[in-house]
């Protein structure tokens, strides 16, 4: 199987399985707890922190760990808008791009359903991008928070976040950026990016799923959204995942000492295999910025296909993708992302996203290029008989 949906998730690396296992077995306790054990697991935990604070060049107690990207989504958009908003109740606005995240786009239309918040939304070009002319003329009195993702799960592009950061805090308006994708791949330091929050999820990394972590820039304001026992400085209650904090710690390191040489290998490799695609499938589109787009992704629109029946074709050749964001797996309706883009309804049902990890090689992609070529060839024969 030659596995290219590492946009969905990654396998875990051993490496991070190693250093959890004594959090999983002997070294079991609770860092709440003032004994040994929970004194261990504490200071594991507080190593955990200083590693991700270290990899996101911030403070340690500005990392907030979570259950994934979702929840570092939610928190950071539902909990700046909130808690700036009831320091000034005029702050009743939330901007987002038009291809987020449902995590990010979904907290949004929560605020505007319970909490009477607007919802702006900037648009993008046809490449998926967010011009900072838009931002900037998006970014309205009474912007609570500002939400744009660094690099999209589906297209790959990059956005121009550090400028757009550089304009929202002229503007006294936080920015969160969704960096979920561009983790392991693009630069990490909060303060370069400029932002005031930023969301990272392991599982993307080479850690387990169900662990993450949002960076909150201090004294941003944060209402937590899950009370109890005040954990994580009280922005984020309940018994911490101590293995689970590890292993996204140990595999941001890991990803990120490798990023430079890592992304321009895998760079060189993705833009043949877009060429190997648009040579040899009649009619393919690439979708997403040409040039400022994810090292890992290529993603593409066969008009005259169905994405899922190229998919499925695909896999019977031994090549696993997907058709776009696993969080809309199974849905039979067009890519919201890809129609923010300008790209018809029926011709963005054809998607197929090919994401890749550091592991790939160039057999491999050579190998998934003749297979789509096959693979669209047979479902276009298909459709006209």
């Amino acid at each position: 199987m030659i596995f290219l949906d590492a946009a969905a998730t990654t396998p875990v690396r051993r490496e991070v399985l190693d250093a959890m296992w004594p959090y999983l077995s002997g070294e079991f306790g609770n860092p709440s707890s003032h004994h040994s054990l929970g004194e261990s697991a504490a200071a594991a935990l507080a190593d955990a922190r200083a590693s991700v604070a270290a990899a996101l060049g911030c403070r340690p107690g500005e990392v907030v760990f979570t259950s994934g990207g979702t929840e570092a989504d939610n928190l950071a958009v539902k909990g700046i808008a909130l808690a700036r908003q009831a320091a000034d109740p005029c702050l009743d606005r939330v901007l987002v791009s038009a291809v987020e995240h449902p995590a990010v786009e979904e907290s949004a239309r929560y605020l505007a359903k319970y909490h009477g918040f607007t919802v702006d939304v900037v648009a993008v070009d046809r490449d998926g991008l967010v011009s900072p002319e838009a931002f900037a003329a998006a970014l309205r009195p009474g912007t609570a928070v500002a939400s744009i993702m660094y690099a999209n799960n589906e297209v790959g592009t990059v956005q121009p976040v550090a400028e757009l950061a550089a304009l929202a805090r002229d503007r006294g308006i936080p920015l969160h950026t969704d960096a979920v994708q561009a983790a392991g791949w693009l630069p990490l330091d909060v303060r370069g990016l400029g932002v005031d929050a930023l969301s990272i999820s392991g599982h993307k990394l080479g850690a387990p799923k169900g662990c993450g972590a949002l960076y909150v820039r201090s004294r941003t304001p944060l209402e937590p959204l899950v009370h109890g026992g005040g954990q994580e400085r009280g922005r984020r209650s309940g018994t911490s995942n101590v293995a689970g904090a590890v292993g996204l710690a140990t595999a941001l390191s890991l990803v990120q000492t490798r990023q430079p040489e890592e992304a321009g290998r895998v760079t060189a490799l993705r833009d043949a295999f877009i060429r190997a695609i648009l040579s040899s499938v009649p009619g393919a589109e690439l979708t997403g910025h040409p040039v400022h787009r994810l090292p890992s992704v290529a993603s593409f629109c066969f008009p005259g296909t169905s994405g899922e029946s190229v998919l499925l074709e695909l896999e019977r050749q031994g090549v696993v993708c997907s058709s776009g964001s696993a969080c809309a797996a199974g849905s039979d309706e067009p890519s919201p992302v890809l129609t923010a883009m300008g790209v018809p309804a029926a011709v963005a049902q054809t998607a197929v996203r090919f994401s890749f990890d550091a592991s790939v090689t160039r057999e491999d992609l050579d190998a998934a290029a003749r297979a789509a070529a096959a693979a669209v060839a047979g479902v276009r024969s298909l459709g006209t008989r």
